[in-house]
C-alpha cells in the first residue's frame, strides 16, 4: 500500500484516483473544483482542502491538470519541501520544454520524477485501460509502473525527461490527422451512395483501418460505442484534440520538424472550435465537412 496525492480529480484524473484506491492505495485527493473533490470522495479518495495538506504524507504525488504552467506552479509547491524519497509523476499533457523543467525542479528537490501522459480517454481511465508514455529515468520509471499498472494496461518507458509528452503529441498528432481523413471519406461515401455500414465494412478490414474507423468510428452505427452514437458527447472533446494538435506545431517549429497536415489538422480543429464545437466530441468535425467548411 502507498500513500498517493492525487492532484486534479477532472473527468480523466477523478476515475485515476479511484482505480488507485481499487487497488489498495491511500489516496488523498485535492482539485480546485469542490464537485469534482466531492465525486472522488464517493469512489474512496480522501478530501484534502489545500494542497499542502494533500502531500504532506505522500509518498508519490500525482498531477492531472490542464497546462504546462499549472504543472510547474503546483511542482513549485510539491518540491519546496518534499519528504525524502517522494516520487513525483505529471499525467497531465502539456509542453515538452514545461516537462523538462518540472524535472529539473524534482532533481533539486531529490524527488525522482515521471512525466507520464495517457491516451484511451474518459473511458479507458474509468475501465483502467489507458496507455502511458513514460519520461524520467529507469529509477523513477520502475517505481512508479506498480502504480500506472493499477489505472492502464500499456506502460511504455519512451525515454529520459520529456520523452513522455514528446511521445504523446506525436500520436496525437496522428489521431486528429486520421480521423480528419476518416470524416473526409465518410462525408465522400455519402455523396456517392455508400452507406456508412458499407464503407466501414471495407475500409475496417483492408488498407485504410485505423483506430479512428475500427474503434472510433465518427457516423453512428457501425461502432455502438463511439461518441457518435451519443450525440458526439466526449469522449474527447474537440478543445483537447485542438490543445494536443497545437502542442504539436509549437514542437515542430523549435525542433525544425516540416508537419504540414499536423499544421492544417490544427487550422481545420480551430475553425470547428470556433463554431462553437470545443465541448463536442473531436469526432463530430465530420459535421463541419458535410457543411462543405
Amino acid at each position: 500500500m502507498t500513500r498517493i496525492a492525487f492532484i486534479g480529480l477532472g473527468n480523466m484524473g477523478g476515475p485515476m484516483a479511484a482505480n488507485l484506491v481499487k487497488a489498495g492505495h491511500t489516496v488523498t485527493g485535492f482539485d480546485l473544483s469542490h464537485d469534482m473533490l466531492a465525486a472522488a470522495e464517493k469512489s474512496g479518495v480522501k478530501p484534502a482542502n489545500m494542497l499542502t495538506d494533500a502531500i504532506a504524507d505522500a509518498e508519490v504525488v500525482i498531477t492531472m491538470l490542464q497546462k504546462g504552467a499549472q504543472v510547474l506552479t503546483v511542482w513549485g509547491d510539491i518540491t519546496r519541501s518534499p519528504a525524502k524519497d517522494t516520487l513525483v509523476i505529471d499525467c497531465s499533457t502539456i509542453d515538452v520544454d514545461s516537462a523538462r523543467q518540472a524535472h529539473a525542479m524534482a532533481k533539486q528537490a531529490g524527488c525522482l520524477s515521471l512525466d507520464a501522459p495517457v491516451s484511451g480517454g474518459t473511458g479507458g481511465a474509468t475501465a483502467a485501460t489507458l496507455t502511458f508514455m513514460a519520461g524520467g529515468s529507469e529509477e523513477s520509471f520502475a517505481r512508479a509502473k506498480p502504480l500506472l499498472e493499477a489505472m492502464g494496461k500499456k506502460i511504455v518507458h519512451c525515454g529520459d525527461a520529456g520523452a513522455g509528452q514528446a511521445a504523446k503529441i506525436c500520436n496525437n498528432m496522428i489521431l486528429g490527422i486520421s480521423m480528419i481523413g476518416v470524416c473526409e471519406a465518410f462525408v465522400l461515401g455519402e455523396k456517392l451512395g455508400l452507406s456508412h455500414q458499407a464503407l466501414f465494412d471495407v475500409a475496417s478490414t483492408s488498407s485504410g483501418q485505423c483506430w479512428s474507423i475500427n474503434t472510433y468510428c465518427p457516423v453512428p452505427g457501425p461502432v455502438p460505442t463511439s461518441p457518435a452514437n451519443n450525440s458526439y458527447k466526449p469522449g474527447f472533446a474537440a478543445a483537447l484534440m485542438l490543445k494536443d494538435l497545437r502542442l504539436a506545431q509549437e514542437a515542430a517549429l523549435s525542433s525544425g520538424a516540416a508537419t504540414p497536415l499536423g499544421a492544417e489538422a490544427a487550422q481545420l480543429f480551430s475553425l470547428f472550435e470556433k463554431q462553437g464545437n470545443g465541448a463536442r466530441d473531436f469526432s463530430a468535425i465530420i459535421e463541419m465537412f458535410r457543411e462543405r467548411i
